[in-house]
């Protein structure tokens, strides 16, 4: 019996390639016998190449909350990529997946997309923060407050594994997602070649044929490489299946309460991405302003339960070359 899965964020978000990865690498290719994937998509266009590539589709968007739940009470697994910060869809999905406990009485999985975005701290780019979390030390993540990026949406996911018992959850927190996606949803131009963080960035430099920061730019922040995060997303999924299916996993593979995953693998100031910028775009153009906040993680539960991610920051810095390149010419 195939895996049921439903999927937001197919064609727009930056996570996108880790999605596409975990379904091709799990399943031996994309529509493949192991599962039954059903995408929201607002493009009729965009929908009829998922179709393409033996996907189904439902046609919507995040705010289409009946069709979020009826979507996902129709599924084992929720892959939700769409939004990290859209409380209604996510409370949406959640009355699906409770509805398919109560179907088959058997706990579906949610592996949510949200970011290290809510370890962020205003400091107007004038200096770094010593506090540095960890997936490990879940009672130092809680201690960031309600009104964080992300943090609403992350602890109603943590809230409905533990209170309901109709869910497990899973919490994948991205860092500054950089290189140059592949894949066949890329080449179809399905989804994007490139994350937003560093791109945004790029463009905003362009605009003004100069590179810039928020005061001194030595605010940190994590970054990961678009495969390596992808791998991440492989990891998780095919841990959760297998334990699922009563195989043994890692300790550390936890959902809920601990089940908060960081994607990252280096930390960079922002100074150094708009240096890097800024020496890109001499060789374009002769003769932005970056983020200004801290959010400075290690990703210890997703090592610990085997991801071994080998690119660094000096990778990240070297991806902006073509970056500088794509948004140039």
């Amino acid at each position: 019996m195939s895996t049921k899965i439903f999927l937001t964020g197919a064609t727009g978000s930056s996570v996108d390639l880790p999605v596409e990865t975990t379904l091709t690498q799990s399943s031996g290719y994309i529509g493949g016998s192991t599962f039954e994937i059903t995408a929201l998509v607002r493009s009729p266009d965009k929908g009829e190449l998922l179709r393409s590539l033996g996907l189904k589709t439902v046609f919507g968007s995040n705010s289409d909350h009946e069709l979020l739940i009826t979507a996902a009470s129709a599924a084992d697994v929720v892959f939700a990529c769409a939004d990290a910060d859209d409380l209604g869809a996510a409370t949406a999905i959640l009355a699906g997946l409770k509805k398919r406990f109560e179907l088959v009485g058997k706990k579906p999985i949610l592996i949510h997309t949200s970011g290290t975005g809510v370890l962020a701290t205003e400091s107007h780019g004038m200096y770094a923060t010593d506090t540095v979390y960890s997936d490990l030390d879940i009672p130092l993540i809680e201690t960031l407050g309600i009104k964080q990026p992300h943090r609403e949406v992350d602890t109603t996911l943590v809230s409905a594994d533990a209170d309901g018992k109709f869910v497990d959850t899973y919490i994948v927190l991205p860092s500054t997602i950089y290189g140059r996606a592949t894949g066949v949803l890329v080449d179809r131009e399905i989804q994007k070649t490139f994350s937003d963080q560093i791109p945004a960035l790029v463009r905003t430099c362009l605009s003004r044929s100069q590179a810039g920061v928020i005061g001194e730019g030595i605010n940190l922040w994590p970054n990961v490489e678009i495969h390596e995060v992808a791998s991440l997303f492989v990891l998780i999924f095919t841990l959760a299946l297998a334990q699922d299916g009563g195989s043994t996993v890692p300790a550390e593979f936890q959902h809920g309460r601990s089940g908060f995953y960081f994607g990252a693998n280096g930390e960079h100031k922002m100074l150094d991405i708009s240096k890097k910028i800024a020496q890109e775009m001499e060789r374009y153009f002769p003769g932005t302003t970056s983020l200004s906040t801290n959010s400075r993680c290690r990703a210890d539960r997703s090592k610990a339960i085997g991801w071994n991610p080998v690119k660094t920051t000096s990778d990240m810095l070297s991806s902006i070359e073509e970056e500088v390149k794509a948004f140039a010419t």
